[in-house]
């Protein structure tokens, strides 16, 4: 029924699930696991429509795991910019140099790929599963929707992880996962949808508790969202006398680990912002800077916080830039920043400085 529907409606033209005469592959046929990890990663946090772009860039430049394993981090870093979750980036780096070694006899089971850095058990299913066309369930946003809704489950998925993977394999076709696992996704992607499902077009809709419960957008059950933290962040463009901007290379660990930043840090109780800005400079890089003009305010929502940068301008006083709580910093000309992978939050930011500045950046 759901094989059926998919025959006709999946989304069949994804990249990485054709074979290499670019057709959709026959029952048992194995594609590259490369393209696929690749996109498996990028997928995590992500939609379709949003990684797609992304895939075909990555996949021009690193067109195999071994040219993935001896790129350098920063070629890496700049490709994703944009993608979010750069910690995926660094660890899709790493499972390279770990993979590398074994090609081209890739993991074959769930053990081999959860060594991989990065990978969970919904992920590697995924792989094996549209690699090798292997019988293992899959569990992500879309699967967890399609099947809390199909037994109108009363409690958040999250709270009952072991029984939704029961409920994954249960509905699992054995004689066709990879059809079968890319059926549930596309039925929850274009059907099965978060806000104002398509019912009448779902193929399973005589057997969904939650439609017949008159309220399918009810389903999966949420917890009550809680209230994110928010910050204010002091952030200082430094120019020097010459023009040139500093910038710090944060640290590798977090979200936004080995990307590229404007120095600064958070505001403290009852403090000027200009106060906070001079502050953290001296603190992270020795250095003292005469606080100016604002340069931009802006607005930033991660998953986990909300944070408001107010960006002065500075011009550098005294001491030599060290990076005391960052790998490196650097001076650069404004028209080159391009050329270094910063968050999302900190494009605005380059946009009003060349603005200010009358730059043009180096294409």
């Amino acid at each position: 029924m759901l094989l059926d529907w998919w025959q006709a409606n999946g989304r069949h033209t994804i990249p990485w699930k054709r074979n290499s005469r670019g057709a959709r592959p026959c029952h048992g046929e194995p594609l590259d696991p490369y393209p696929i990890w690749v996109a498996e990663v990028m997928l995590q946090q992500t939609q379709l429509q949003v990684v797609l772009p992304y895939w075909q860039r990555w996949m021009e430049a690193f067109s195999s795991v071994e040219a993935l394993a001896t790129a350098k981090e920063h070629d890496v870093l700049l490709l994703w910019q944009g993608l979010g979750y750069y910690s995926r980036a660094r660890r899709l780096h790493q499972g390279a140099s770990l993979l590398q070694d074994r090609a081209p006899d890739w993991p074959q089971d769930l053990d081999g790929w959860l060594e991989l850095p990065g990978i969970g058990r919904s992920t590697a299913g995924s792989i094996l599963s549209s690699a090798f066309d292997l019988p293992l369930p899959i569990l992500d946003g879309n699967v967890k929707r399609v099947l809390a809704r199909l037994v109108a489950c009363p409690t958040p998925p999250n709270r009952t992880l072991a029984w939704f993977w029961q409920l994954s394999e249960l509905v699992l076709d054995p004689q066709r996962p990879r059809d079968f696992n890319q059926a549930l996704m596309d039925l929850g992607a274009t059907v099965c949808t978060p806000r104002n499902p398509s019912c009448h077009a779902c193929p399973w809709t005589l057997h969904c508790a939650a439609y017949a419960s008159g309220d399918p957008a009810a389903y999966p059950m949420k917890d009550a969202p809680r209230e994110l933290p928010f910050q204010v962040i002091g952030v200082g463009v430094v120019l020097d006398d010459a023009g040139q901007v500093l910038i710090d290379q944060r640290l590798n660990e977090g979200l936004l680990g080995g990307l590229w930043e404007f120095p600064g840090g958070k505001q403290e109780p009852g403090e000027a912002i200009e106060v906070t800005v001079a502050r953290e400079l001296t603190e992270e890089l020795a250095i003292t800077v005469e606080v100016g003009e604002e340069l931009i305010t802006l607005e930033h929502a991660y998953s986990h916080k909300k944070l408001r940068f107010v960006v002065h301008l500075c011009r550098w006083l005294t001491g030599e830039p060290q990076p005391l709580a960052c790998q490196q910093v650097k001076w650069v000309e404004p028209a080159e920043l391009s050329n270094y992978p910063f968050p999302a939050a900190n494009a605005r930011i380059i946009a009003a400085l060349l603005e200010r500045l009358g730059v043009a950046e180096v294409a």
